[in-house]
């Protein structure tokens, strides 16, 4: 349990919050190729909108990813973990919005490479004009 609380309180307090046990892990299964994909997609589109804001709008940031996770959590299969960090959370929740952590791995690294393919795309698209 400490060790638990140590590297995840999130995932502790919100059990606390809602009256369930302290320590779970998720039994929701989420793989094949759609949740992978939705989770990609997801990623791609939440590096994109960082970049871009850092780019035009700096002050819009956080603005912008919370609107983006809300609608990606709608708009994807995989209601949007975008992270793998949070992937590994929900890893320790049983609830609607938990995942199984046998298919933590295949969420990770579908996000790893939606975010590598969104760094080089948008920084290619959002690098400053080179004087001529």
């Amino acid at each position: 349990m400490r060790e638990l609380w140590r590297r995840y309180p999130g995932a502790v307090l919100a059990h606390l919050m809602f009256g369930l046990d302290l320590v779970q892990l998720g039994s929701k299964a989420r793989s094949g190729i759609g949740q992978w994909a939705g989770e990609f997609i997801a990623t791609f589109g939440l590096i994109g909108t960082i970049l871009g804001c850092v780019r035009f709008k700096p002050e819009a940031v956080a603005t912008a990813v919370a609107l983006y996770i809300t609608s990606a959590y709608w708009f994807t299969a995989s209601t949007s973990f975008a992270n793998p960090a949070v992937t590994i959370a929900r890893s320790l929740s049983d609830t609607f919005a938990g995942i199984a952590p046998s298919d933590a791995p295949g969420f990770i690294v579908a996000e790893l490479l939606g975010a590598i393919a969104s760094a080089w795309l948008f920084g290619w698209l959002f690098a400053p004009e080179k004087p001529r």
